[in-house]
């Protein structure tokens, strides 16, 4: 299990786009332990045991007006948002402007070369997320899903310095990918019976119980995508959709931080 974001090149907020936002936090609120702080006009901030773990807001672009697909969109911490946006086109992906969070930060969103959204946060006031990753409820592991696994792995080692190493699961590689020795995300093939799927980073919510917590999602309203299952030397882990279309894993490790 990988240590706390703490450090450039590593994980450091997550924002969930909900078409209900109300609905959904109820849903999170009991399923994970969130608890929310108020951004007049705009959402929520999420909070574990009052440390920040990200945002919850409506699923609405306010320049276009339209509405966007539900979804967990990630951020990783560096050292310059312009920087890191003009070095992301360099390489071949794409980046809108460098714009300021308020006092907070600031931000660029950019797309991998192969379509996959990340956004990269500089930090100003705020470092990102607080939350223990090793509590019940808390972001602690970061997936790309992507049809171009090599060159999704290149882009990401040039653009953040990442290191990658690849680990056999039968049919397919999954590339674990490292800054300074920590691990901060890994990277896994389209594979064909996962259907049609855009490229995309999934996150991981640390939990007290796999099995549990899937059950509870589905009581809750919510959809087991993925059952439980074990991945072998890591733990236990489960897909699922909020009730409004958000979705994510559950994991409890097996192995200690």
């Amino acid at each position: 299990m990988p240590a706390g974001p703490r450090n450039v090149g590593e994980f450091c907020w997550i924002n969930v786009m909900t078409s209900d936002s109300e609905t959904d936090r109820k849903f999170f609120s009991e399923l994970l332990d969130w608890s929310y702080l108020e951004i007049p006009g705009m959402g929520h901030r999420i909070q574990l045991g009052g440390k920040d773990v990200g945002g919850i807001f409506p699923a609405f672009d306010p320049q276009t007006q339209k509405p966007i697909p539900a979804g967990i969109g990630v951020m990783v911490r560096v050292e310059s948002a312009d920087a890191a946006g003009a070095k992301a086109a360099a390489l071949g992906g794409k980046s809108k402007p460098a714009f300021d969070v308020g006092p907070q930060g600031r931000m660029a969103e950019c797309v991998d070369p192969v379509g996959a959204m990340i956004d990269v946060w500089q930090p100003k006031a705020s470092m990102g997320m607080e939350a223990d990753p090793q509590a019940h409820g808390c972001p602690s592991w970061f997936e790309c899903t992507t049809p171009d696994a090599a060159k999704a792995t290149k882009f990401y080692c040039d653009w953040f310095g990442w290191t990658a190493q690849a680990m056999p699961m039968g049919d397919f590689d999954y590339t674990v990918l490292s800054q300074g020795g920590t691990m901060v995300g890994g990277l896994m093939p389209l594979l064909p019976h996962m259907g049609p799927m855009p490229p995309h980073w999934a996150v991981y919510m640390t939990v007290d119980d796999c099995d549990a917590s899937a059950a509870k999602a589905a009581a809750l309203g919510g959809q087991v995508c993925v059952p439980p299952m074990d991945i072998p030397n890591t733990g236990r882990f489960a897909g699922i959709v909020s009730p409004k279309g958000v979705m994510f894993y559950v994991i409890k490790y097996s192995m200690p931080a």
